[in-house]
């Protein structure tokens, strides 16, 4: 694995370093999270689009074993740190922080970005972390999907096919 991409998985505590130090720089510090287990263009359109809200963007990852909580036994199709390699490749991300809850509450408030974002037909004000974020002078934004792209529906199709 290349150094470039290790260095953009981070553990908590090498996270909330890291994003003290963008924050004393004048950094403005977008967050969103998520499993990310088979990467789409649908993922990489929203992707793209969360990280043209700040100077910094990270991605809270779902590791392996809260996937299968909240998705099922057959899931993750990829593991921890391939879905991490894929998304520190992107250009767009800046730092990756895998959490094992079934929620990124304890990450948002540890790092408490400057945006808080989340893909889909979400309210704002039911996106978890988002009153924490709200109540430290951030914003909350929900940017939609791009139709016909999901993992579930992609998994359906490699099996029926």
């Amino acid at each position: 694995m290349s150094p470039a991409l290790l260095r953009h998985q981070s553990t908590l505590q090498q996270a909330i370093q890291q994003v003290e130090a963008w924050k004393a720089e004048g950094k403005k510090i977008v967050f969103t999270n998520g499993c990310f287990d088979l990467l789409h263009p649908g993922h990489i359109d929203y992707l793209e689009k969360a990280a043209e809200h700040g100077d910094i963007f990270i991605i809270g990852l779902n590791d392996d074993d809260s996937i299968r909580r909240l998705k099922g036994e057959t899931r993750p199709i990829n593991p921890l740190s391939d879905r991490a390699i894929m998304l520190a490749a992107l250009r767009a991300v800046d730092l990756v922080v895998p959490f094992s809850e079934d929620t990124p509450l304890n990450l948002i408030s540890a790092l408490m970005p400057d945006t808080l974002i989340k893909g889909g037909d979400y309210q704002p004000d039911d996106i978890v972390g988002a009153s924490e974020v709200r109540n430290n002078g951030g914003e909350v934004l929900v940017i939609p999907f791009v139709e016909g792209y999901s993992s579930s529906n992609l998994i359906l199709r490699i099996q029926n096919s």
